[in-house]
């Protein structure tokens, strides 16, 4: 194979989620993007959204609700400034998204809020959901696919512009550092470009990570298959500060069984009135919150967990009986026909739901504007971690966020972009061989399955919804095996898509265990039996760099 070779572009874009696309629509007007993904231009978690984007957007509602309903579901790790900002920015945010063609879900007769035109008193309204933590119907949708609009409408408007290039099945391996300025800088990254088996860098004067989260570091997972953590991975591995890895989100409701086609049913679902139930009928939620199904996911995930391990039952029951025919039938078509077409009667039996994992709140620690550690490195999405968040996401914060920071750091790379020099234009250095073979297999085929189940199965039987220091401790040990044992089944390997899927995994895995590991309290998403109890000392960020901790937020 020819030597490594080299493209250049002023922008590149690594994913093409809702922060990813609607960054480089605004960063069009800036310069030359370059967009790579590594599926097809679909495959993100964006598209498997069913809610929505949490915004003010009806006249009971306020930014003063919105923002002490985050804080209160972020358990003392949240930003306060952040999460105003973040609040604050989405309603014109979401009017931009209206005006690129995202088609939300309305109501005839309009009250005094923002119409589906973004205009007062225009002829429709938008049709708001609620769910968990939420004290408002705040949840703007497109019937019950949100995430496929918004990526139907994002790409139709990539799709349109002569500056914005995007290429399907090329995935970022490692980020390229070059000196700049007495610093180390982010100068692109090396790509592999699945369908022609070649590695090619890609020098860019502004890299952005929107490569989404690491849902499938967990067996159970409401995320698809492409969802490995490579932006975290790849940023860690040089040089960049990650904070936070220890809270992973567990979606409570996903469609039992949870493992080879997973499927959630959408928190809105409970906002509707649907209720929580074991297996005997008895409806357990009001035991643990005052706001019984609708409490903040993780009070919920953890109710599921504790009430399957007394009753030694596989899942609980999700009972839709509460919800009018006719209220489901509109709201929730997908979900519905998703159900029957799985053998269920959403109509005449409860369903039955189990916990997954669904949402990263860590990631890679960013200011407002995606700027990450690593200077000339920008990340938007479920790959950054801002400070929205905390200790636990509230629901639909996450596209919010996405679309918020994407439009911010577009800013950004515009202001990077005029203040030169451009780092791009250094000279190539030499990759350092002229035999990177590469091979086509991905993570799920041959010798790589093996490992990525065991990756898979540790993370979700130590580090899952509750968690002991002895079995993280078993965990770091485990792990730790399969990654020598991947470095030697690597070594006599050509290079492919799988094996930096599973390095990504083993990354990504480390890092959660080794957060989790340093805090030593129960809050958000992190609870162990060993500190059942919140912590003071603890309520501050978990930050790592090159596999130290550091503390402070």
């Amino acid at each position: 194979m020819p030597a490594v070779e080299t493209l250049r572009t002023d922008v590149l874009v690594i994913g093409t989620g809702i922060g990813g696309l609607f960054f480089a629509i605004k960063a069009a007007p800036h310069g030359r993007v370059l967009v790579l993904t590594k599926k097809a231009s679909a495959d993100s978690n964006t598209n498997w959204a069913q809610g929505g984007i949490a915004a003010v957007t009806a006249p009971d509602d306020s930014v003063e609700q919105h923002v002490r309903d985050t804080l209160e579901a972020g358990d003392g790790l949240c930003s306060p400034e952040v999460v105003r900002a973040v609040v604050e920015a989405g309603p014109a945010r979401v009017r931009e998204l209206m005006e690129l063609g995202v088609r939300f879900s309305t109501v005839p007769s309009p009250p005094d809020g923002v119409s589906a035109e973004g205009e007062p008193g225009a002829p429709a309204a938008l049709s708001l959901a609620r769910e968990g933590g939420h004290s408002r119907r705040r949840i703007v949708r497109a019937g019950d696919l949100t995430g496929r609009e918004i990526e139907r409408a994002l790409l139709r408007s990539v799709g349109g512009l002569p500056w914005v290039e995007l290429r399907e099945h090329w995935l970022g391996v490692d980020l390229l550092l070059r000196e700049g300025n007495g610093v180390s800088q982010c100068a692109g990254a090396v790509a592999l470009d699945v369908r022609e088996q070649r590695l090619v860098y890609v020098l860019a004067d502004v890299t952005v990570l929107a490569t989404g989260g690491c849902g499938q570091a967990y067996r159970y997972t409401t995320n698809p298959p492409i969802a490995t953590g490579d932006g975290i991975a790849m940023a860690y591995r040089a040089g960049a500060v990650t904070a936070n890895m220890e809270f992973m989100q567990f979606h409570p409701t996903a469609l039992y069984p949870a493992d080879e086609e997973p499927f959630l049913i959408s928190e809105a679902v409970r906002g509707e009135g649907a209720v929580l139930r074991r297996r005997d009928g008895e409806p357990f939620m009001g035991r643990y919150h005052a706001l019984r199904s609708l409490a903040p996911r993780d009070v919920v995930a953890r109710a599921i967990d504790r009430e399957m391990k007394d009753h030694g039952d596989e899942f609980v029951l999700l009972d839709l009986s509460p919800i009018p025919k006719e209220t489901l039938l509109e709201r929730f078509p997908n979900i519905l026909a998703e159900c029957q077409r799985r053998g269920y009667d959403p109509f005449g039996e409860p369903l039955p739901v189990v916990p997954a994992a669904h949402y990263m709140c860590g990631g890679i620690r960013t200011d407002l504007r995606g700027q990450s550690s690593i200077p000339r490195l920008l990340v938007v999405g479920e790959a950054g971690c801002t400070g929205l968040h905390g200790a636990n996401r509230l629901a639909s914060n996450s596209l919010l966020e996405a679309v918020v920071v994407g439009g911010n750091a577009a800013e950004r790379a515009g202001e990077l972009l005029q203040a030169g020099p451009r780092i791009s234009h250094a000279p190539v250095i030499d990759p350092g061989g002229e035999d990177a073979a590469v091979e086509a297999m991905s993570a799920t085929e041959g010798p790589y399955r093996r490992l990525r189940e065991s990756i898979r199965r540790i993370l979700w039987d130590e580090v899952g919804i509750v968690r002991r220091e002895a079995r993280l401790r078993r965990a770091t040990q485990k792990i730790a095996a399969i990654h020598r044992e991947f470095e030697q089944l690597a070594a006599g390997r050509a290079y492919s898509e799988g094996q930096n899927e599973i390095r990504n995994l083993l990354q990504v895995a480390a890092l959660i265990i080794e957060s989790a590991l340093w805090r030593r309290e129960s809050r958000g998403l992190h609870f162990t039996l060993d500190h059942p109890q919140r912590d003071p000392a603890f309520e501050r960020d978990t930050l790592l760099v090159l596999r130290r901790v550091r503390d402070g937020a």
